[in-house]
């Protein structure tokens, strides 16, 4: 490994605006995978991310006149606020050029840390898009180019947080796993490590539909993405650089690739265990030491994640929890056609046992078959072909549909819609206990007369649920209904009036 990067990360100049993070233990986690993980809290930086160390450096090493010029920068978000605080720090102009798709929490944070010191521009839709045009500025402007991870004074800055680590865990470790958008931090990280603990593994991660670095190392040559996946945005990168690529095939041991879902469990994990949210690019460090550990079944080992952003806007946390249960195997999702018979539904639930059910939705169709698409909770990843296996046997159609991407992002919002044998409908809006055994109470205690003809339930991590129920109850039964729904002892709505139930499904 070339000496002079240990010399440029020794002497970096990142302090002035960068803090010594934590390595911080995390118990839960580290109980749970039998080995002990640790979180690098980078995400505790005052921009929220490790970005701010590299842009600093960089800047602080220019000279006086190029900080009078100006400098001009192209990011997805995090490297822009370290741009940004830097300009404002050493009071210069800046230039950020960022993707139109990133985030509006970022760009308002651009401007809050550059202030007057800051022009923002958007232009194009991922990080490779706002850098050319980046280029363009830096010519016509004559400014100086801070790139977020393709230059040498860039990495050497990301390179502190491995000299952090070190310092303070001087036991031995196992592996370091760091995500990967151009290269930028692993390269910092991976070269100090590989220059003072070389028996350290480097182990970088990437989502699967953004593996620029991975396509690229086993290529041989750096191989330039036609698309890439939005959802880690600050790792959205379709071709690495040139100098993280040749740091990259000297000080990386492996790169492993995750899915959405691994990430949003991964972003589940951090908060439980430290109460803080991470951005999708911050926990895919820690989602890929999960993967690691769950191929290698290693144990008593010493793992660190680099935690490194916490940059999320607050409405994609909906997205997050959601599919943070499949990703941790702790959901399945399934459709199961059942005959369109009066008590086959009750037979359907008395199948599911002491399982609990996550979502439940279903809406009269057909004379003859009922379709119902269901989310059931699970201990581990085979569950969900076990239990496909038990409706199958029992006589209900299944398709398994936890891995499809499809289902789990639309068609579980979208089951419902008019029904022409919804005849004598009623709807109700229900508040469930949230224990075993509320549903079949409901089931039991109805009229074997009464029909369900919509239902839909979701589990919102609340201690009780909200179901919608529609009744097909005839005309002369309202006071048995009245009854039945005294005795139930459910708060209950009706809602067979609600205008939009009128509009979409009546």
């Amino acid at each position: 490994m070339p000496k002079d990067y240990l010399r440029k990360i020794l002497t970096a100049k990142v302090y002035d605006v960068a803090r010594e993070s934590e390595l911080q233990v995390a118990s839960h986690l580290s109980s749970r995978l039998k080995n002990n993980v640790l979180l690098k809290r980078e995400d505790n930086q005052p921009v929220f991310s490790f970005k701010l160390r590299g842009a600093y450096n960089k800047m602080a090493h220019l000279s006086t006149a190029e900080l009078k010029r100006g400098v001009i920068a192209a990011s997805a978000g995090n490297h822009a606020q370290g741009v940004a605080l830097s300009a404002a720090k050493l009071g210069c102009k800046a230039i950020i050029v960022m993707p139109t798709t990133t985030p509006q929490l970022k760009i308002d944070a651009v401007r809050e840390r550059g202030g007057k010191s800051v022009e923002i521009v958007l232009h194009g839709e991922s990080y490779s898009d706002a850098y050319q045009h980046a280029l363009s500025l830096e010519k016509k402007h004559k400014l100086t180019f801070v790139h977020p991870f393709d230059d040498p004074d860039v990495i050497a800055g990301q390179g502190t947080i491995a000299m952090e680590i070190l310092q303070q865990h001087q036991d031995p470790i196992q592996a370091i796993f760091l995500a990967i958008g151009g290269g930028g931090l692993i390269s910092g990280v991976g070269a100090y490590i590989k220059s003072i603990r070389p028996d350290i593994k480097v182990i970088g991660v990437q989502t699967v539909d953004s593996d620029a670095m991975k396509k690229s190392l086993e290529a041989g040559r750096r191989v330039e993405l036609k698309e890439v996946g939005l959802f880690s945005d600050g790792t959205a990168v379709k071709m690495v650089g040139k100098e993280t690529f040749r740091l990259c095939q000297k000080v990386v041991d492996e790169i492993i690739t995750v899915d959405t879902d691994a990430i949003c469990a991964a972003i589940n994990d951090v908060f439980t265990d430290t109460r803080s949210i991470l951005e999708p690019a911050g926990a895919l460090a820690l989602a890929g030491l999960k993967a690691y550990v769950e191929r290698e079944k290693c144990k008593d080992q010493t793992l660190i994640a680099v935690a490194c952003g916490a940059n999320i806007n607050f409405n994609r946390l909906r997205f997050v929890a959601e599919r943070a249960e499949v990703g941790e195997a702790k959901e399945a999702v399934f459709a199961v056609t059942i005959p369109e018979e009066r008590g086959s539904f009750r037979r359907f639930c008395e199948l599911l046992g002491e399982r609990n059910v996550t979502e439940f939705n279903y809406r009269i169709a057909d004379a003859s078959k009922a379709h119902i698409f269901v989310g059931i909770a699970t201990q581990k990843a085979s569950d969900s072909a076990q239990i496909a296996r038990s409706f199958q046997k029992s006589g209900f159609d299944t398709i398994d549909l936890t891995h499809d991407e499809l289902a789990k992002s639309h068609l579980r919002h979208m089951v419902g819609g008019r029904s022409q044998l919804a005849k004598d409908e009623l709807l109700y809006r229900f508040e469930f206990p949230e224990k075993p055994g509320a549903l079949m109470k409901f089931l039991t205690s109805m009229a074997p007369n009464w029909n369900i003809s919509l239902f839909h339930y979701r589990n919102h991590g609340a201690d009780y649920g909200r179901i919608l129920v529609g009744i097909q109850v005839p005309p002369n039964d309202k006071k048995e209904l009245k009854k039945f729904l005294g005795n139930l002892g459910y708060p209950h709505w009706e809602e067979s009036n609600n205008p939009a139930y009128k509009l979409f499904l009546a």
